[in-house]
């Protein structure tokens, strides 16, 4: 899926334009953020690719969501 990462005055945020959502980046699994997982305020959880570390934002990446727990 396709989802664009940004920063904002408030932090990382997400957005994913199949879906016209846009959630800040509540957690991320790696320091520098790339080759993790993210979570967004609305609890969707996405893997991202692993790029270097000074990818500059924003950038639109192929992420893929992890599924509910549920």
């Amino acid at each position: 899926m396709k989802v664009m990462i940004r920063r904002t005055d408030a932090g990382l945020s997400a957005y994913v334009p199949k879906k016209d959502l846009e959630e800040p980046i509540i957690r991320h699994e790696n320091e520098d953020l790339w080759g993790g997982t993210v979570t967004l305020r609305n609890g969707w959880r996405f893997i991202l690719p692993d790029l270097p570390r000074d990818t500059r934002l924003p950038i639109t990446v192929e992420a893929r969501k992890i599924a509910d727990e549920d």
